[in-house]
């Protein structure tokens, strides 16, 4: 009888035995995990809009979510609506490896910005790296200056000692500086400065470069804090908007494939990266997009419950042990208190 290198592999490695005959509600492509979680561990993460949708559900089931930022020196409803808990530290959506490089060489090798403030149409102003974070903006430059200083030491102290770093990468497209090559969350003139093509640029990052800032950023992170693991993800939330002369959803099948290579070679690489497949679950036509809201970008609270319940089934850790994920989680409002600055590209749209 012939043989062939196939016949004796699992079940997982055939897509009829591993997807098409699985309920979709039951669908787990996580076949094995590098690292547990144990719910003492100090869990901090970044990146993109999604990357809130994890942090808050990290909350929820009892893992020790790590915010060095949480604005207890105001009343309640003033630090919700200055956005304090929202990220591990008050730095806004990191859509980009370029802008996570940029801040940890901003907290430990004194990296600046050649234009780090923008004056909004009222004549406020922002923080041109995290333009969004203070609804309504400033009085003055100097009052900017002085809350990105008393900042970074919240930043440096997640990254010094966070035991897990859960990052989710976002997108590739990005605005920067001319000057010093400084990357914005978004283009200047959507939510603050002035666009000026003398100084500012379009770039849309390629995989090797997507590659060597993330590298760059992992050794950095390892040297400081040894005993850190990390979690990479990939945002399944579709681009709303792109500059490139092309249709939104071949760019946004461009950003993600460029993420998820990326995101792949640094879980090859290193034995402490893990690589989480929220992309997978959320966008494998398994579940005939029954994950996205009408506009079929916005994910919905299903498909955030079934991508947190596959995390918490393999990577929390109880006594030593795997916690037991339940079948149904149900959160509402998967949506709620999500801060996007991208969002504001189709706000301004006249």
């Amino acid at each position: 009888m012939s043989t062939h290198p196939y016949q004796a592999l699992p079940d997982q490695q055939f897509w009829r035995r591993a997807v098409a005959v699985v309920e979709p509600f039951r669908f787990d492509p996580v076949t094995t995990e590098r690292f547990q979680i144990d719910r003492n561990e100090r869990v901090a993460t970044a990146g993109s809009c999604f990357a809130q949708h994890i942090s808050n559900r990290l909350s929820r089931m009892g893992f020790n979510y790590f915010v060095t930022e949480p604005g207890k020196h105001l009343e309640p409803q003033r630090r919700t609506a200055l956005n304090y808990g929202v990220f591990s530290a008050r730095f806004g959506n990191l859509y980009t490896t370029r802008q996570l490089l940029q801040l940890f060489l901003e907290c430990f090798n004194g990296r600046t910005a050649a234009e780090g403030v923008w004056q909004t149409d009222d004549g406020r102003y922002v923080d041109a790296l995290r333009p969004q974070i203070t609804p309504g903006g400033y009085d003055t430059e100097d009052q900017v200056h002085a809350e990105r200083k008393a900042h970074l030491p919240a930043v440096r102290r997640m990254f010094e000692d966070c035991a897990v770093f859960v990052f989710t990468l976002g997108l590739t497209e990005a605005w920067q500086s001319r000057v010093d090559g400084t990357v914005y969350p978004v283009a200047p003139g959507v939510s603050g400065g002035d666009f000026d093509p003398a100084r500012h640029e379009f770039v849309n990052f390629d995989v090797l470069q997507v590659m060597a800032d993330l590298d760059q950023f992992l050794r950095l992170l390892k040297e400081l804090n040894p005993w850190v693991k990390v979690i990479l993800t990939v945002s399944p939330v579709p681009l709303i908007a792109t500059y490139e002369p092309r249709n939104v959803l071949v760019a946004t099948t461009y950003s993600k494939s460029v993420l998820r290579v990326a995101a792949e070679t640094a879980y090859r690489n290193y034995e402490w990266v893990e690589y989480f497949p929220s992309y997978e679950i959320i966008t494998g036509n398994y579940n005939n997009s029954a994950y996205y809201e009408a506009d079929y970008r916005s994910i919905n609270s299903l498909g955030v419950d079934h991508a947190m319940r596959c995390f918490l089934a393999h990577y929390a850790e109880e006594g030593g042990r795997k916690a037991q994920a339940p079948l149904v989680s149900v959160f509402p409002d998967a949506g709620a208190g999500v801060v996007c600055d991208e969002e504001a590209l189709e706000q301004i749209r006249i």
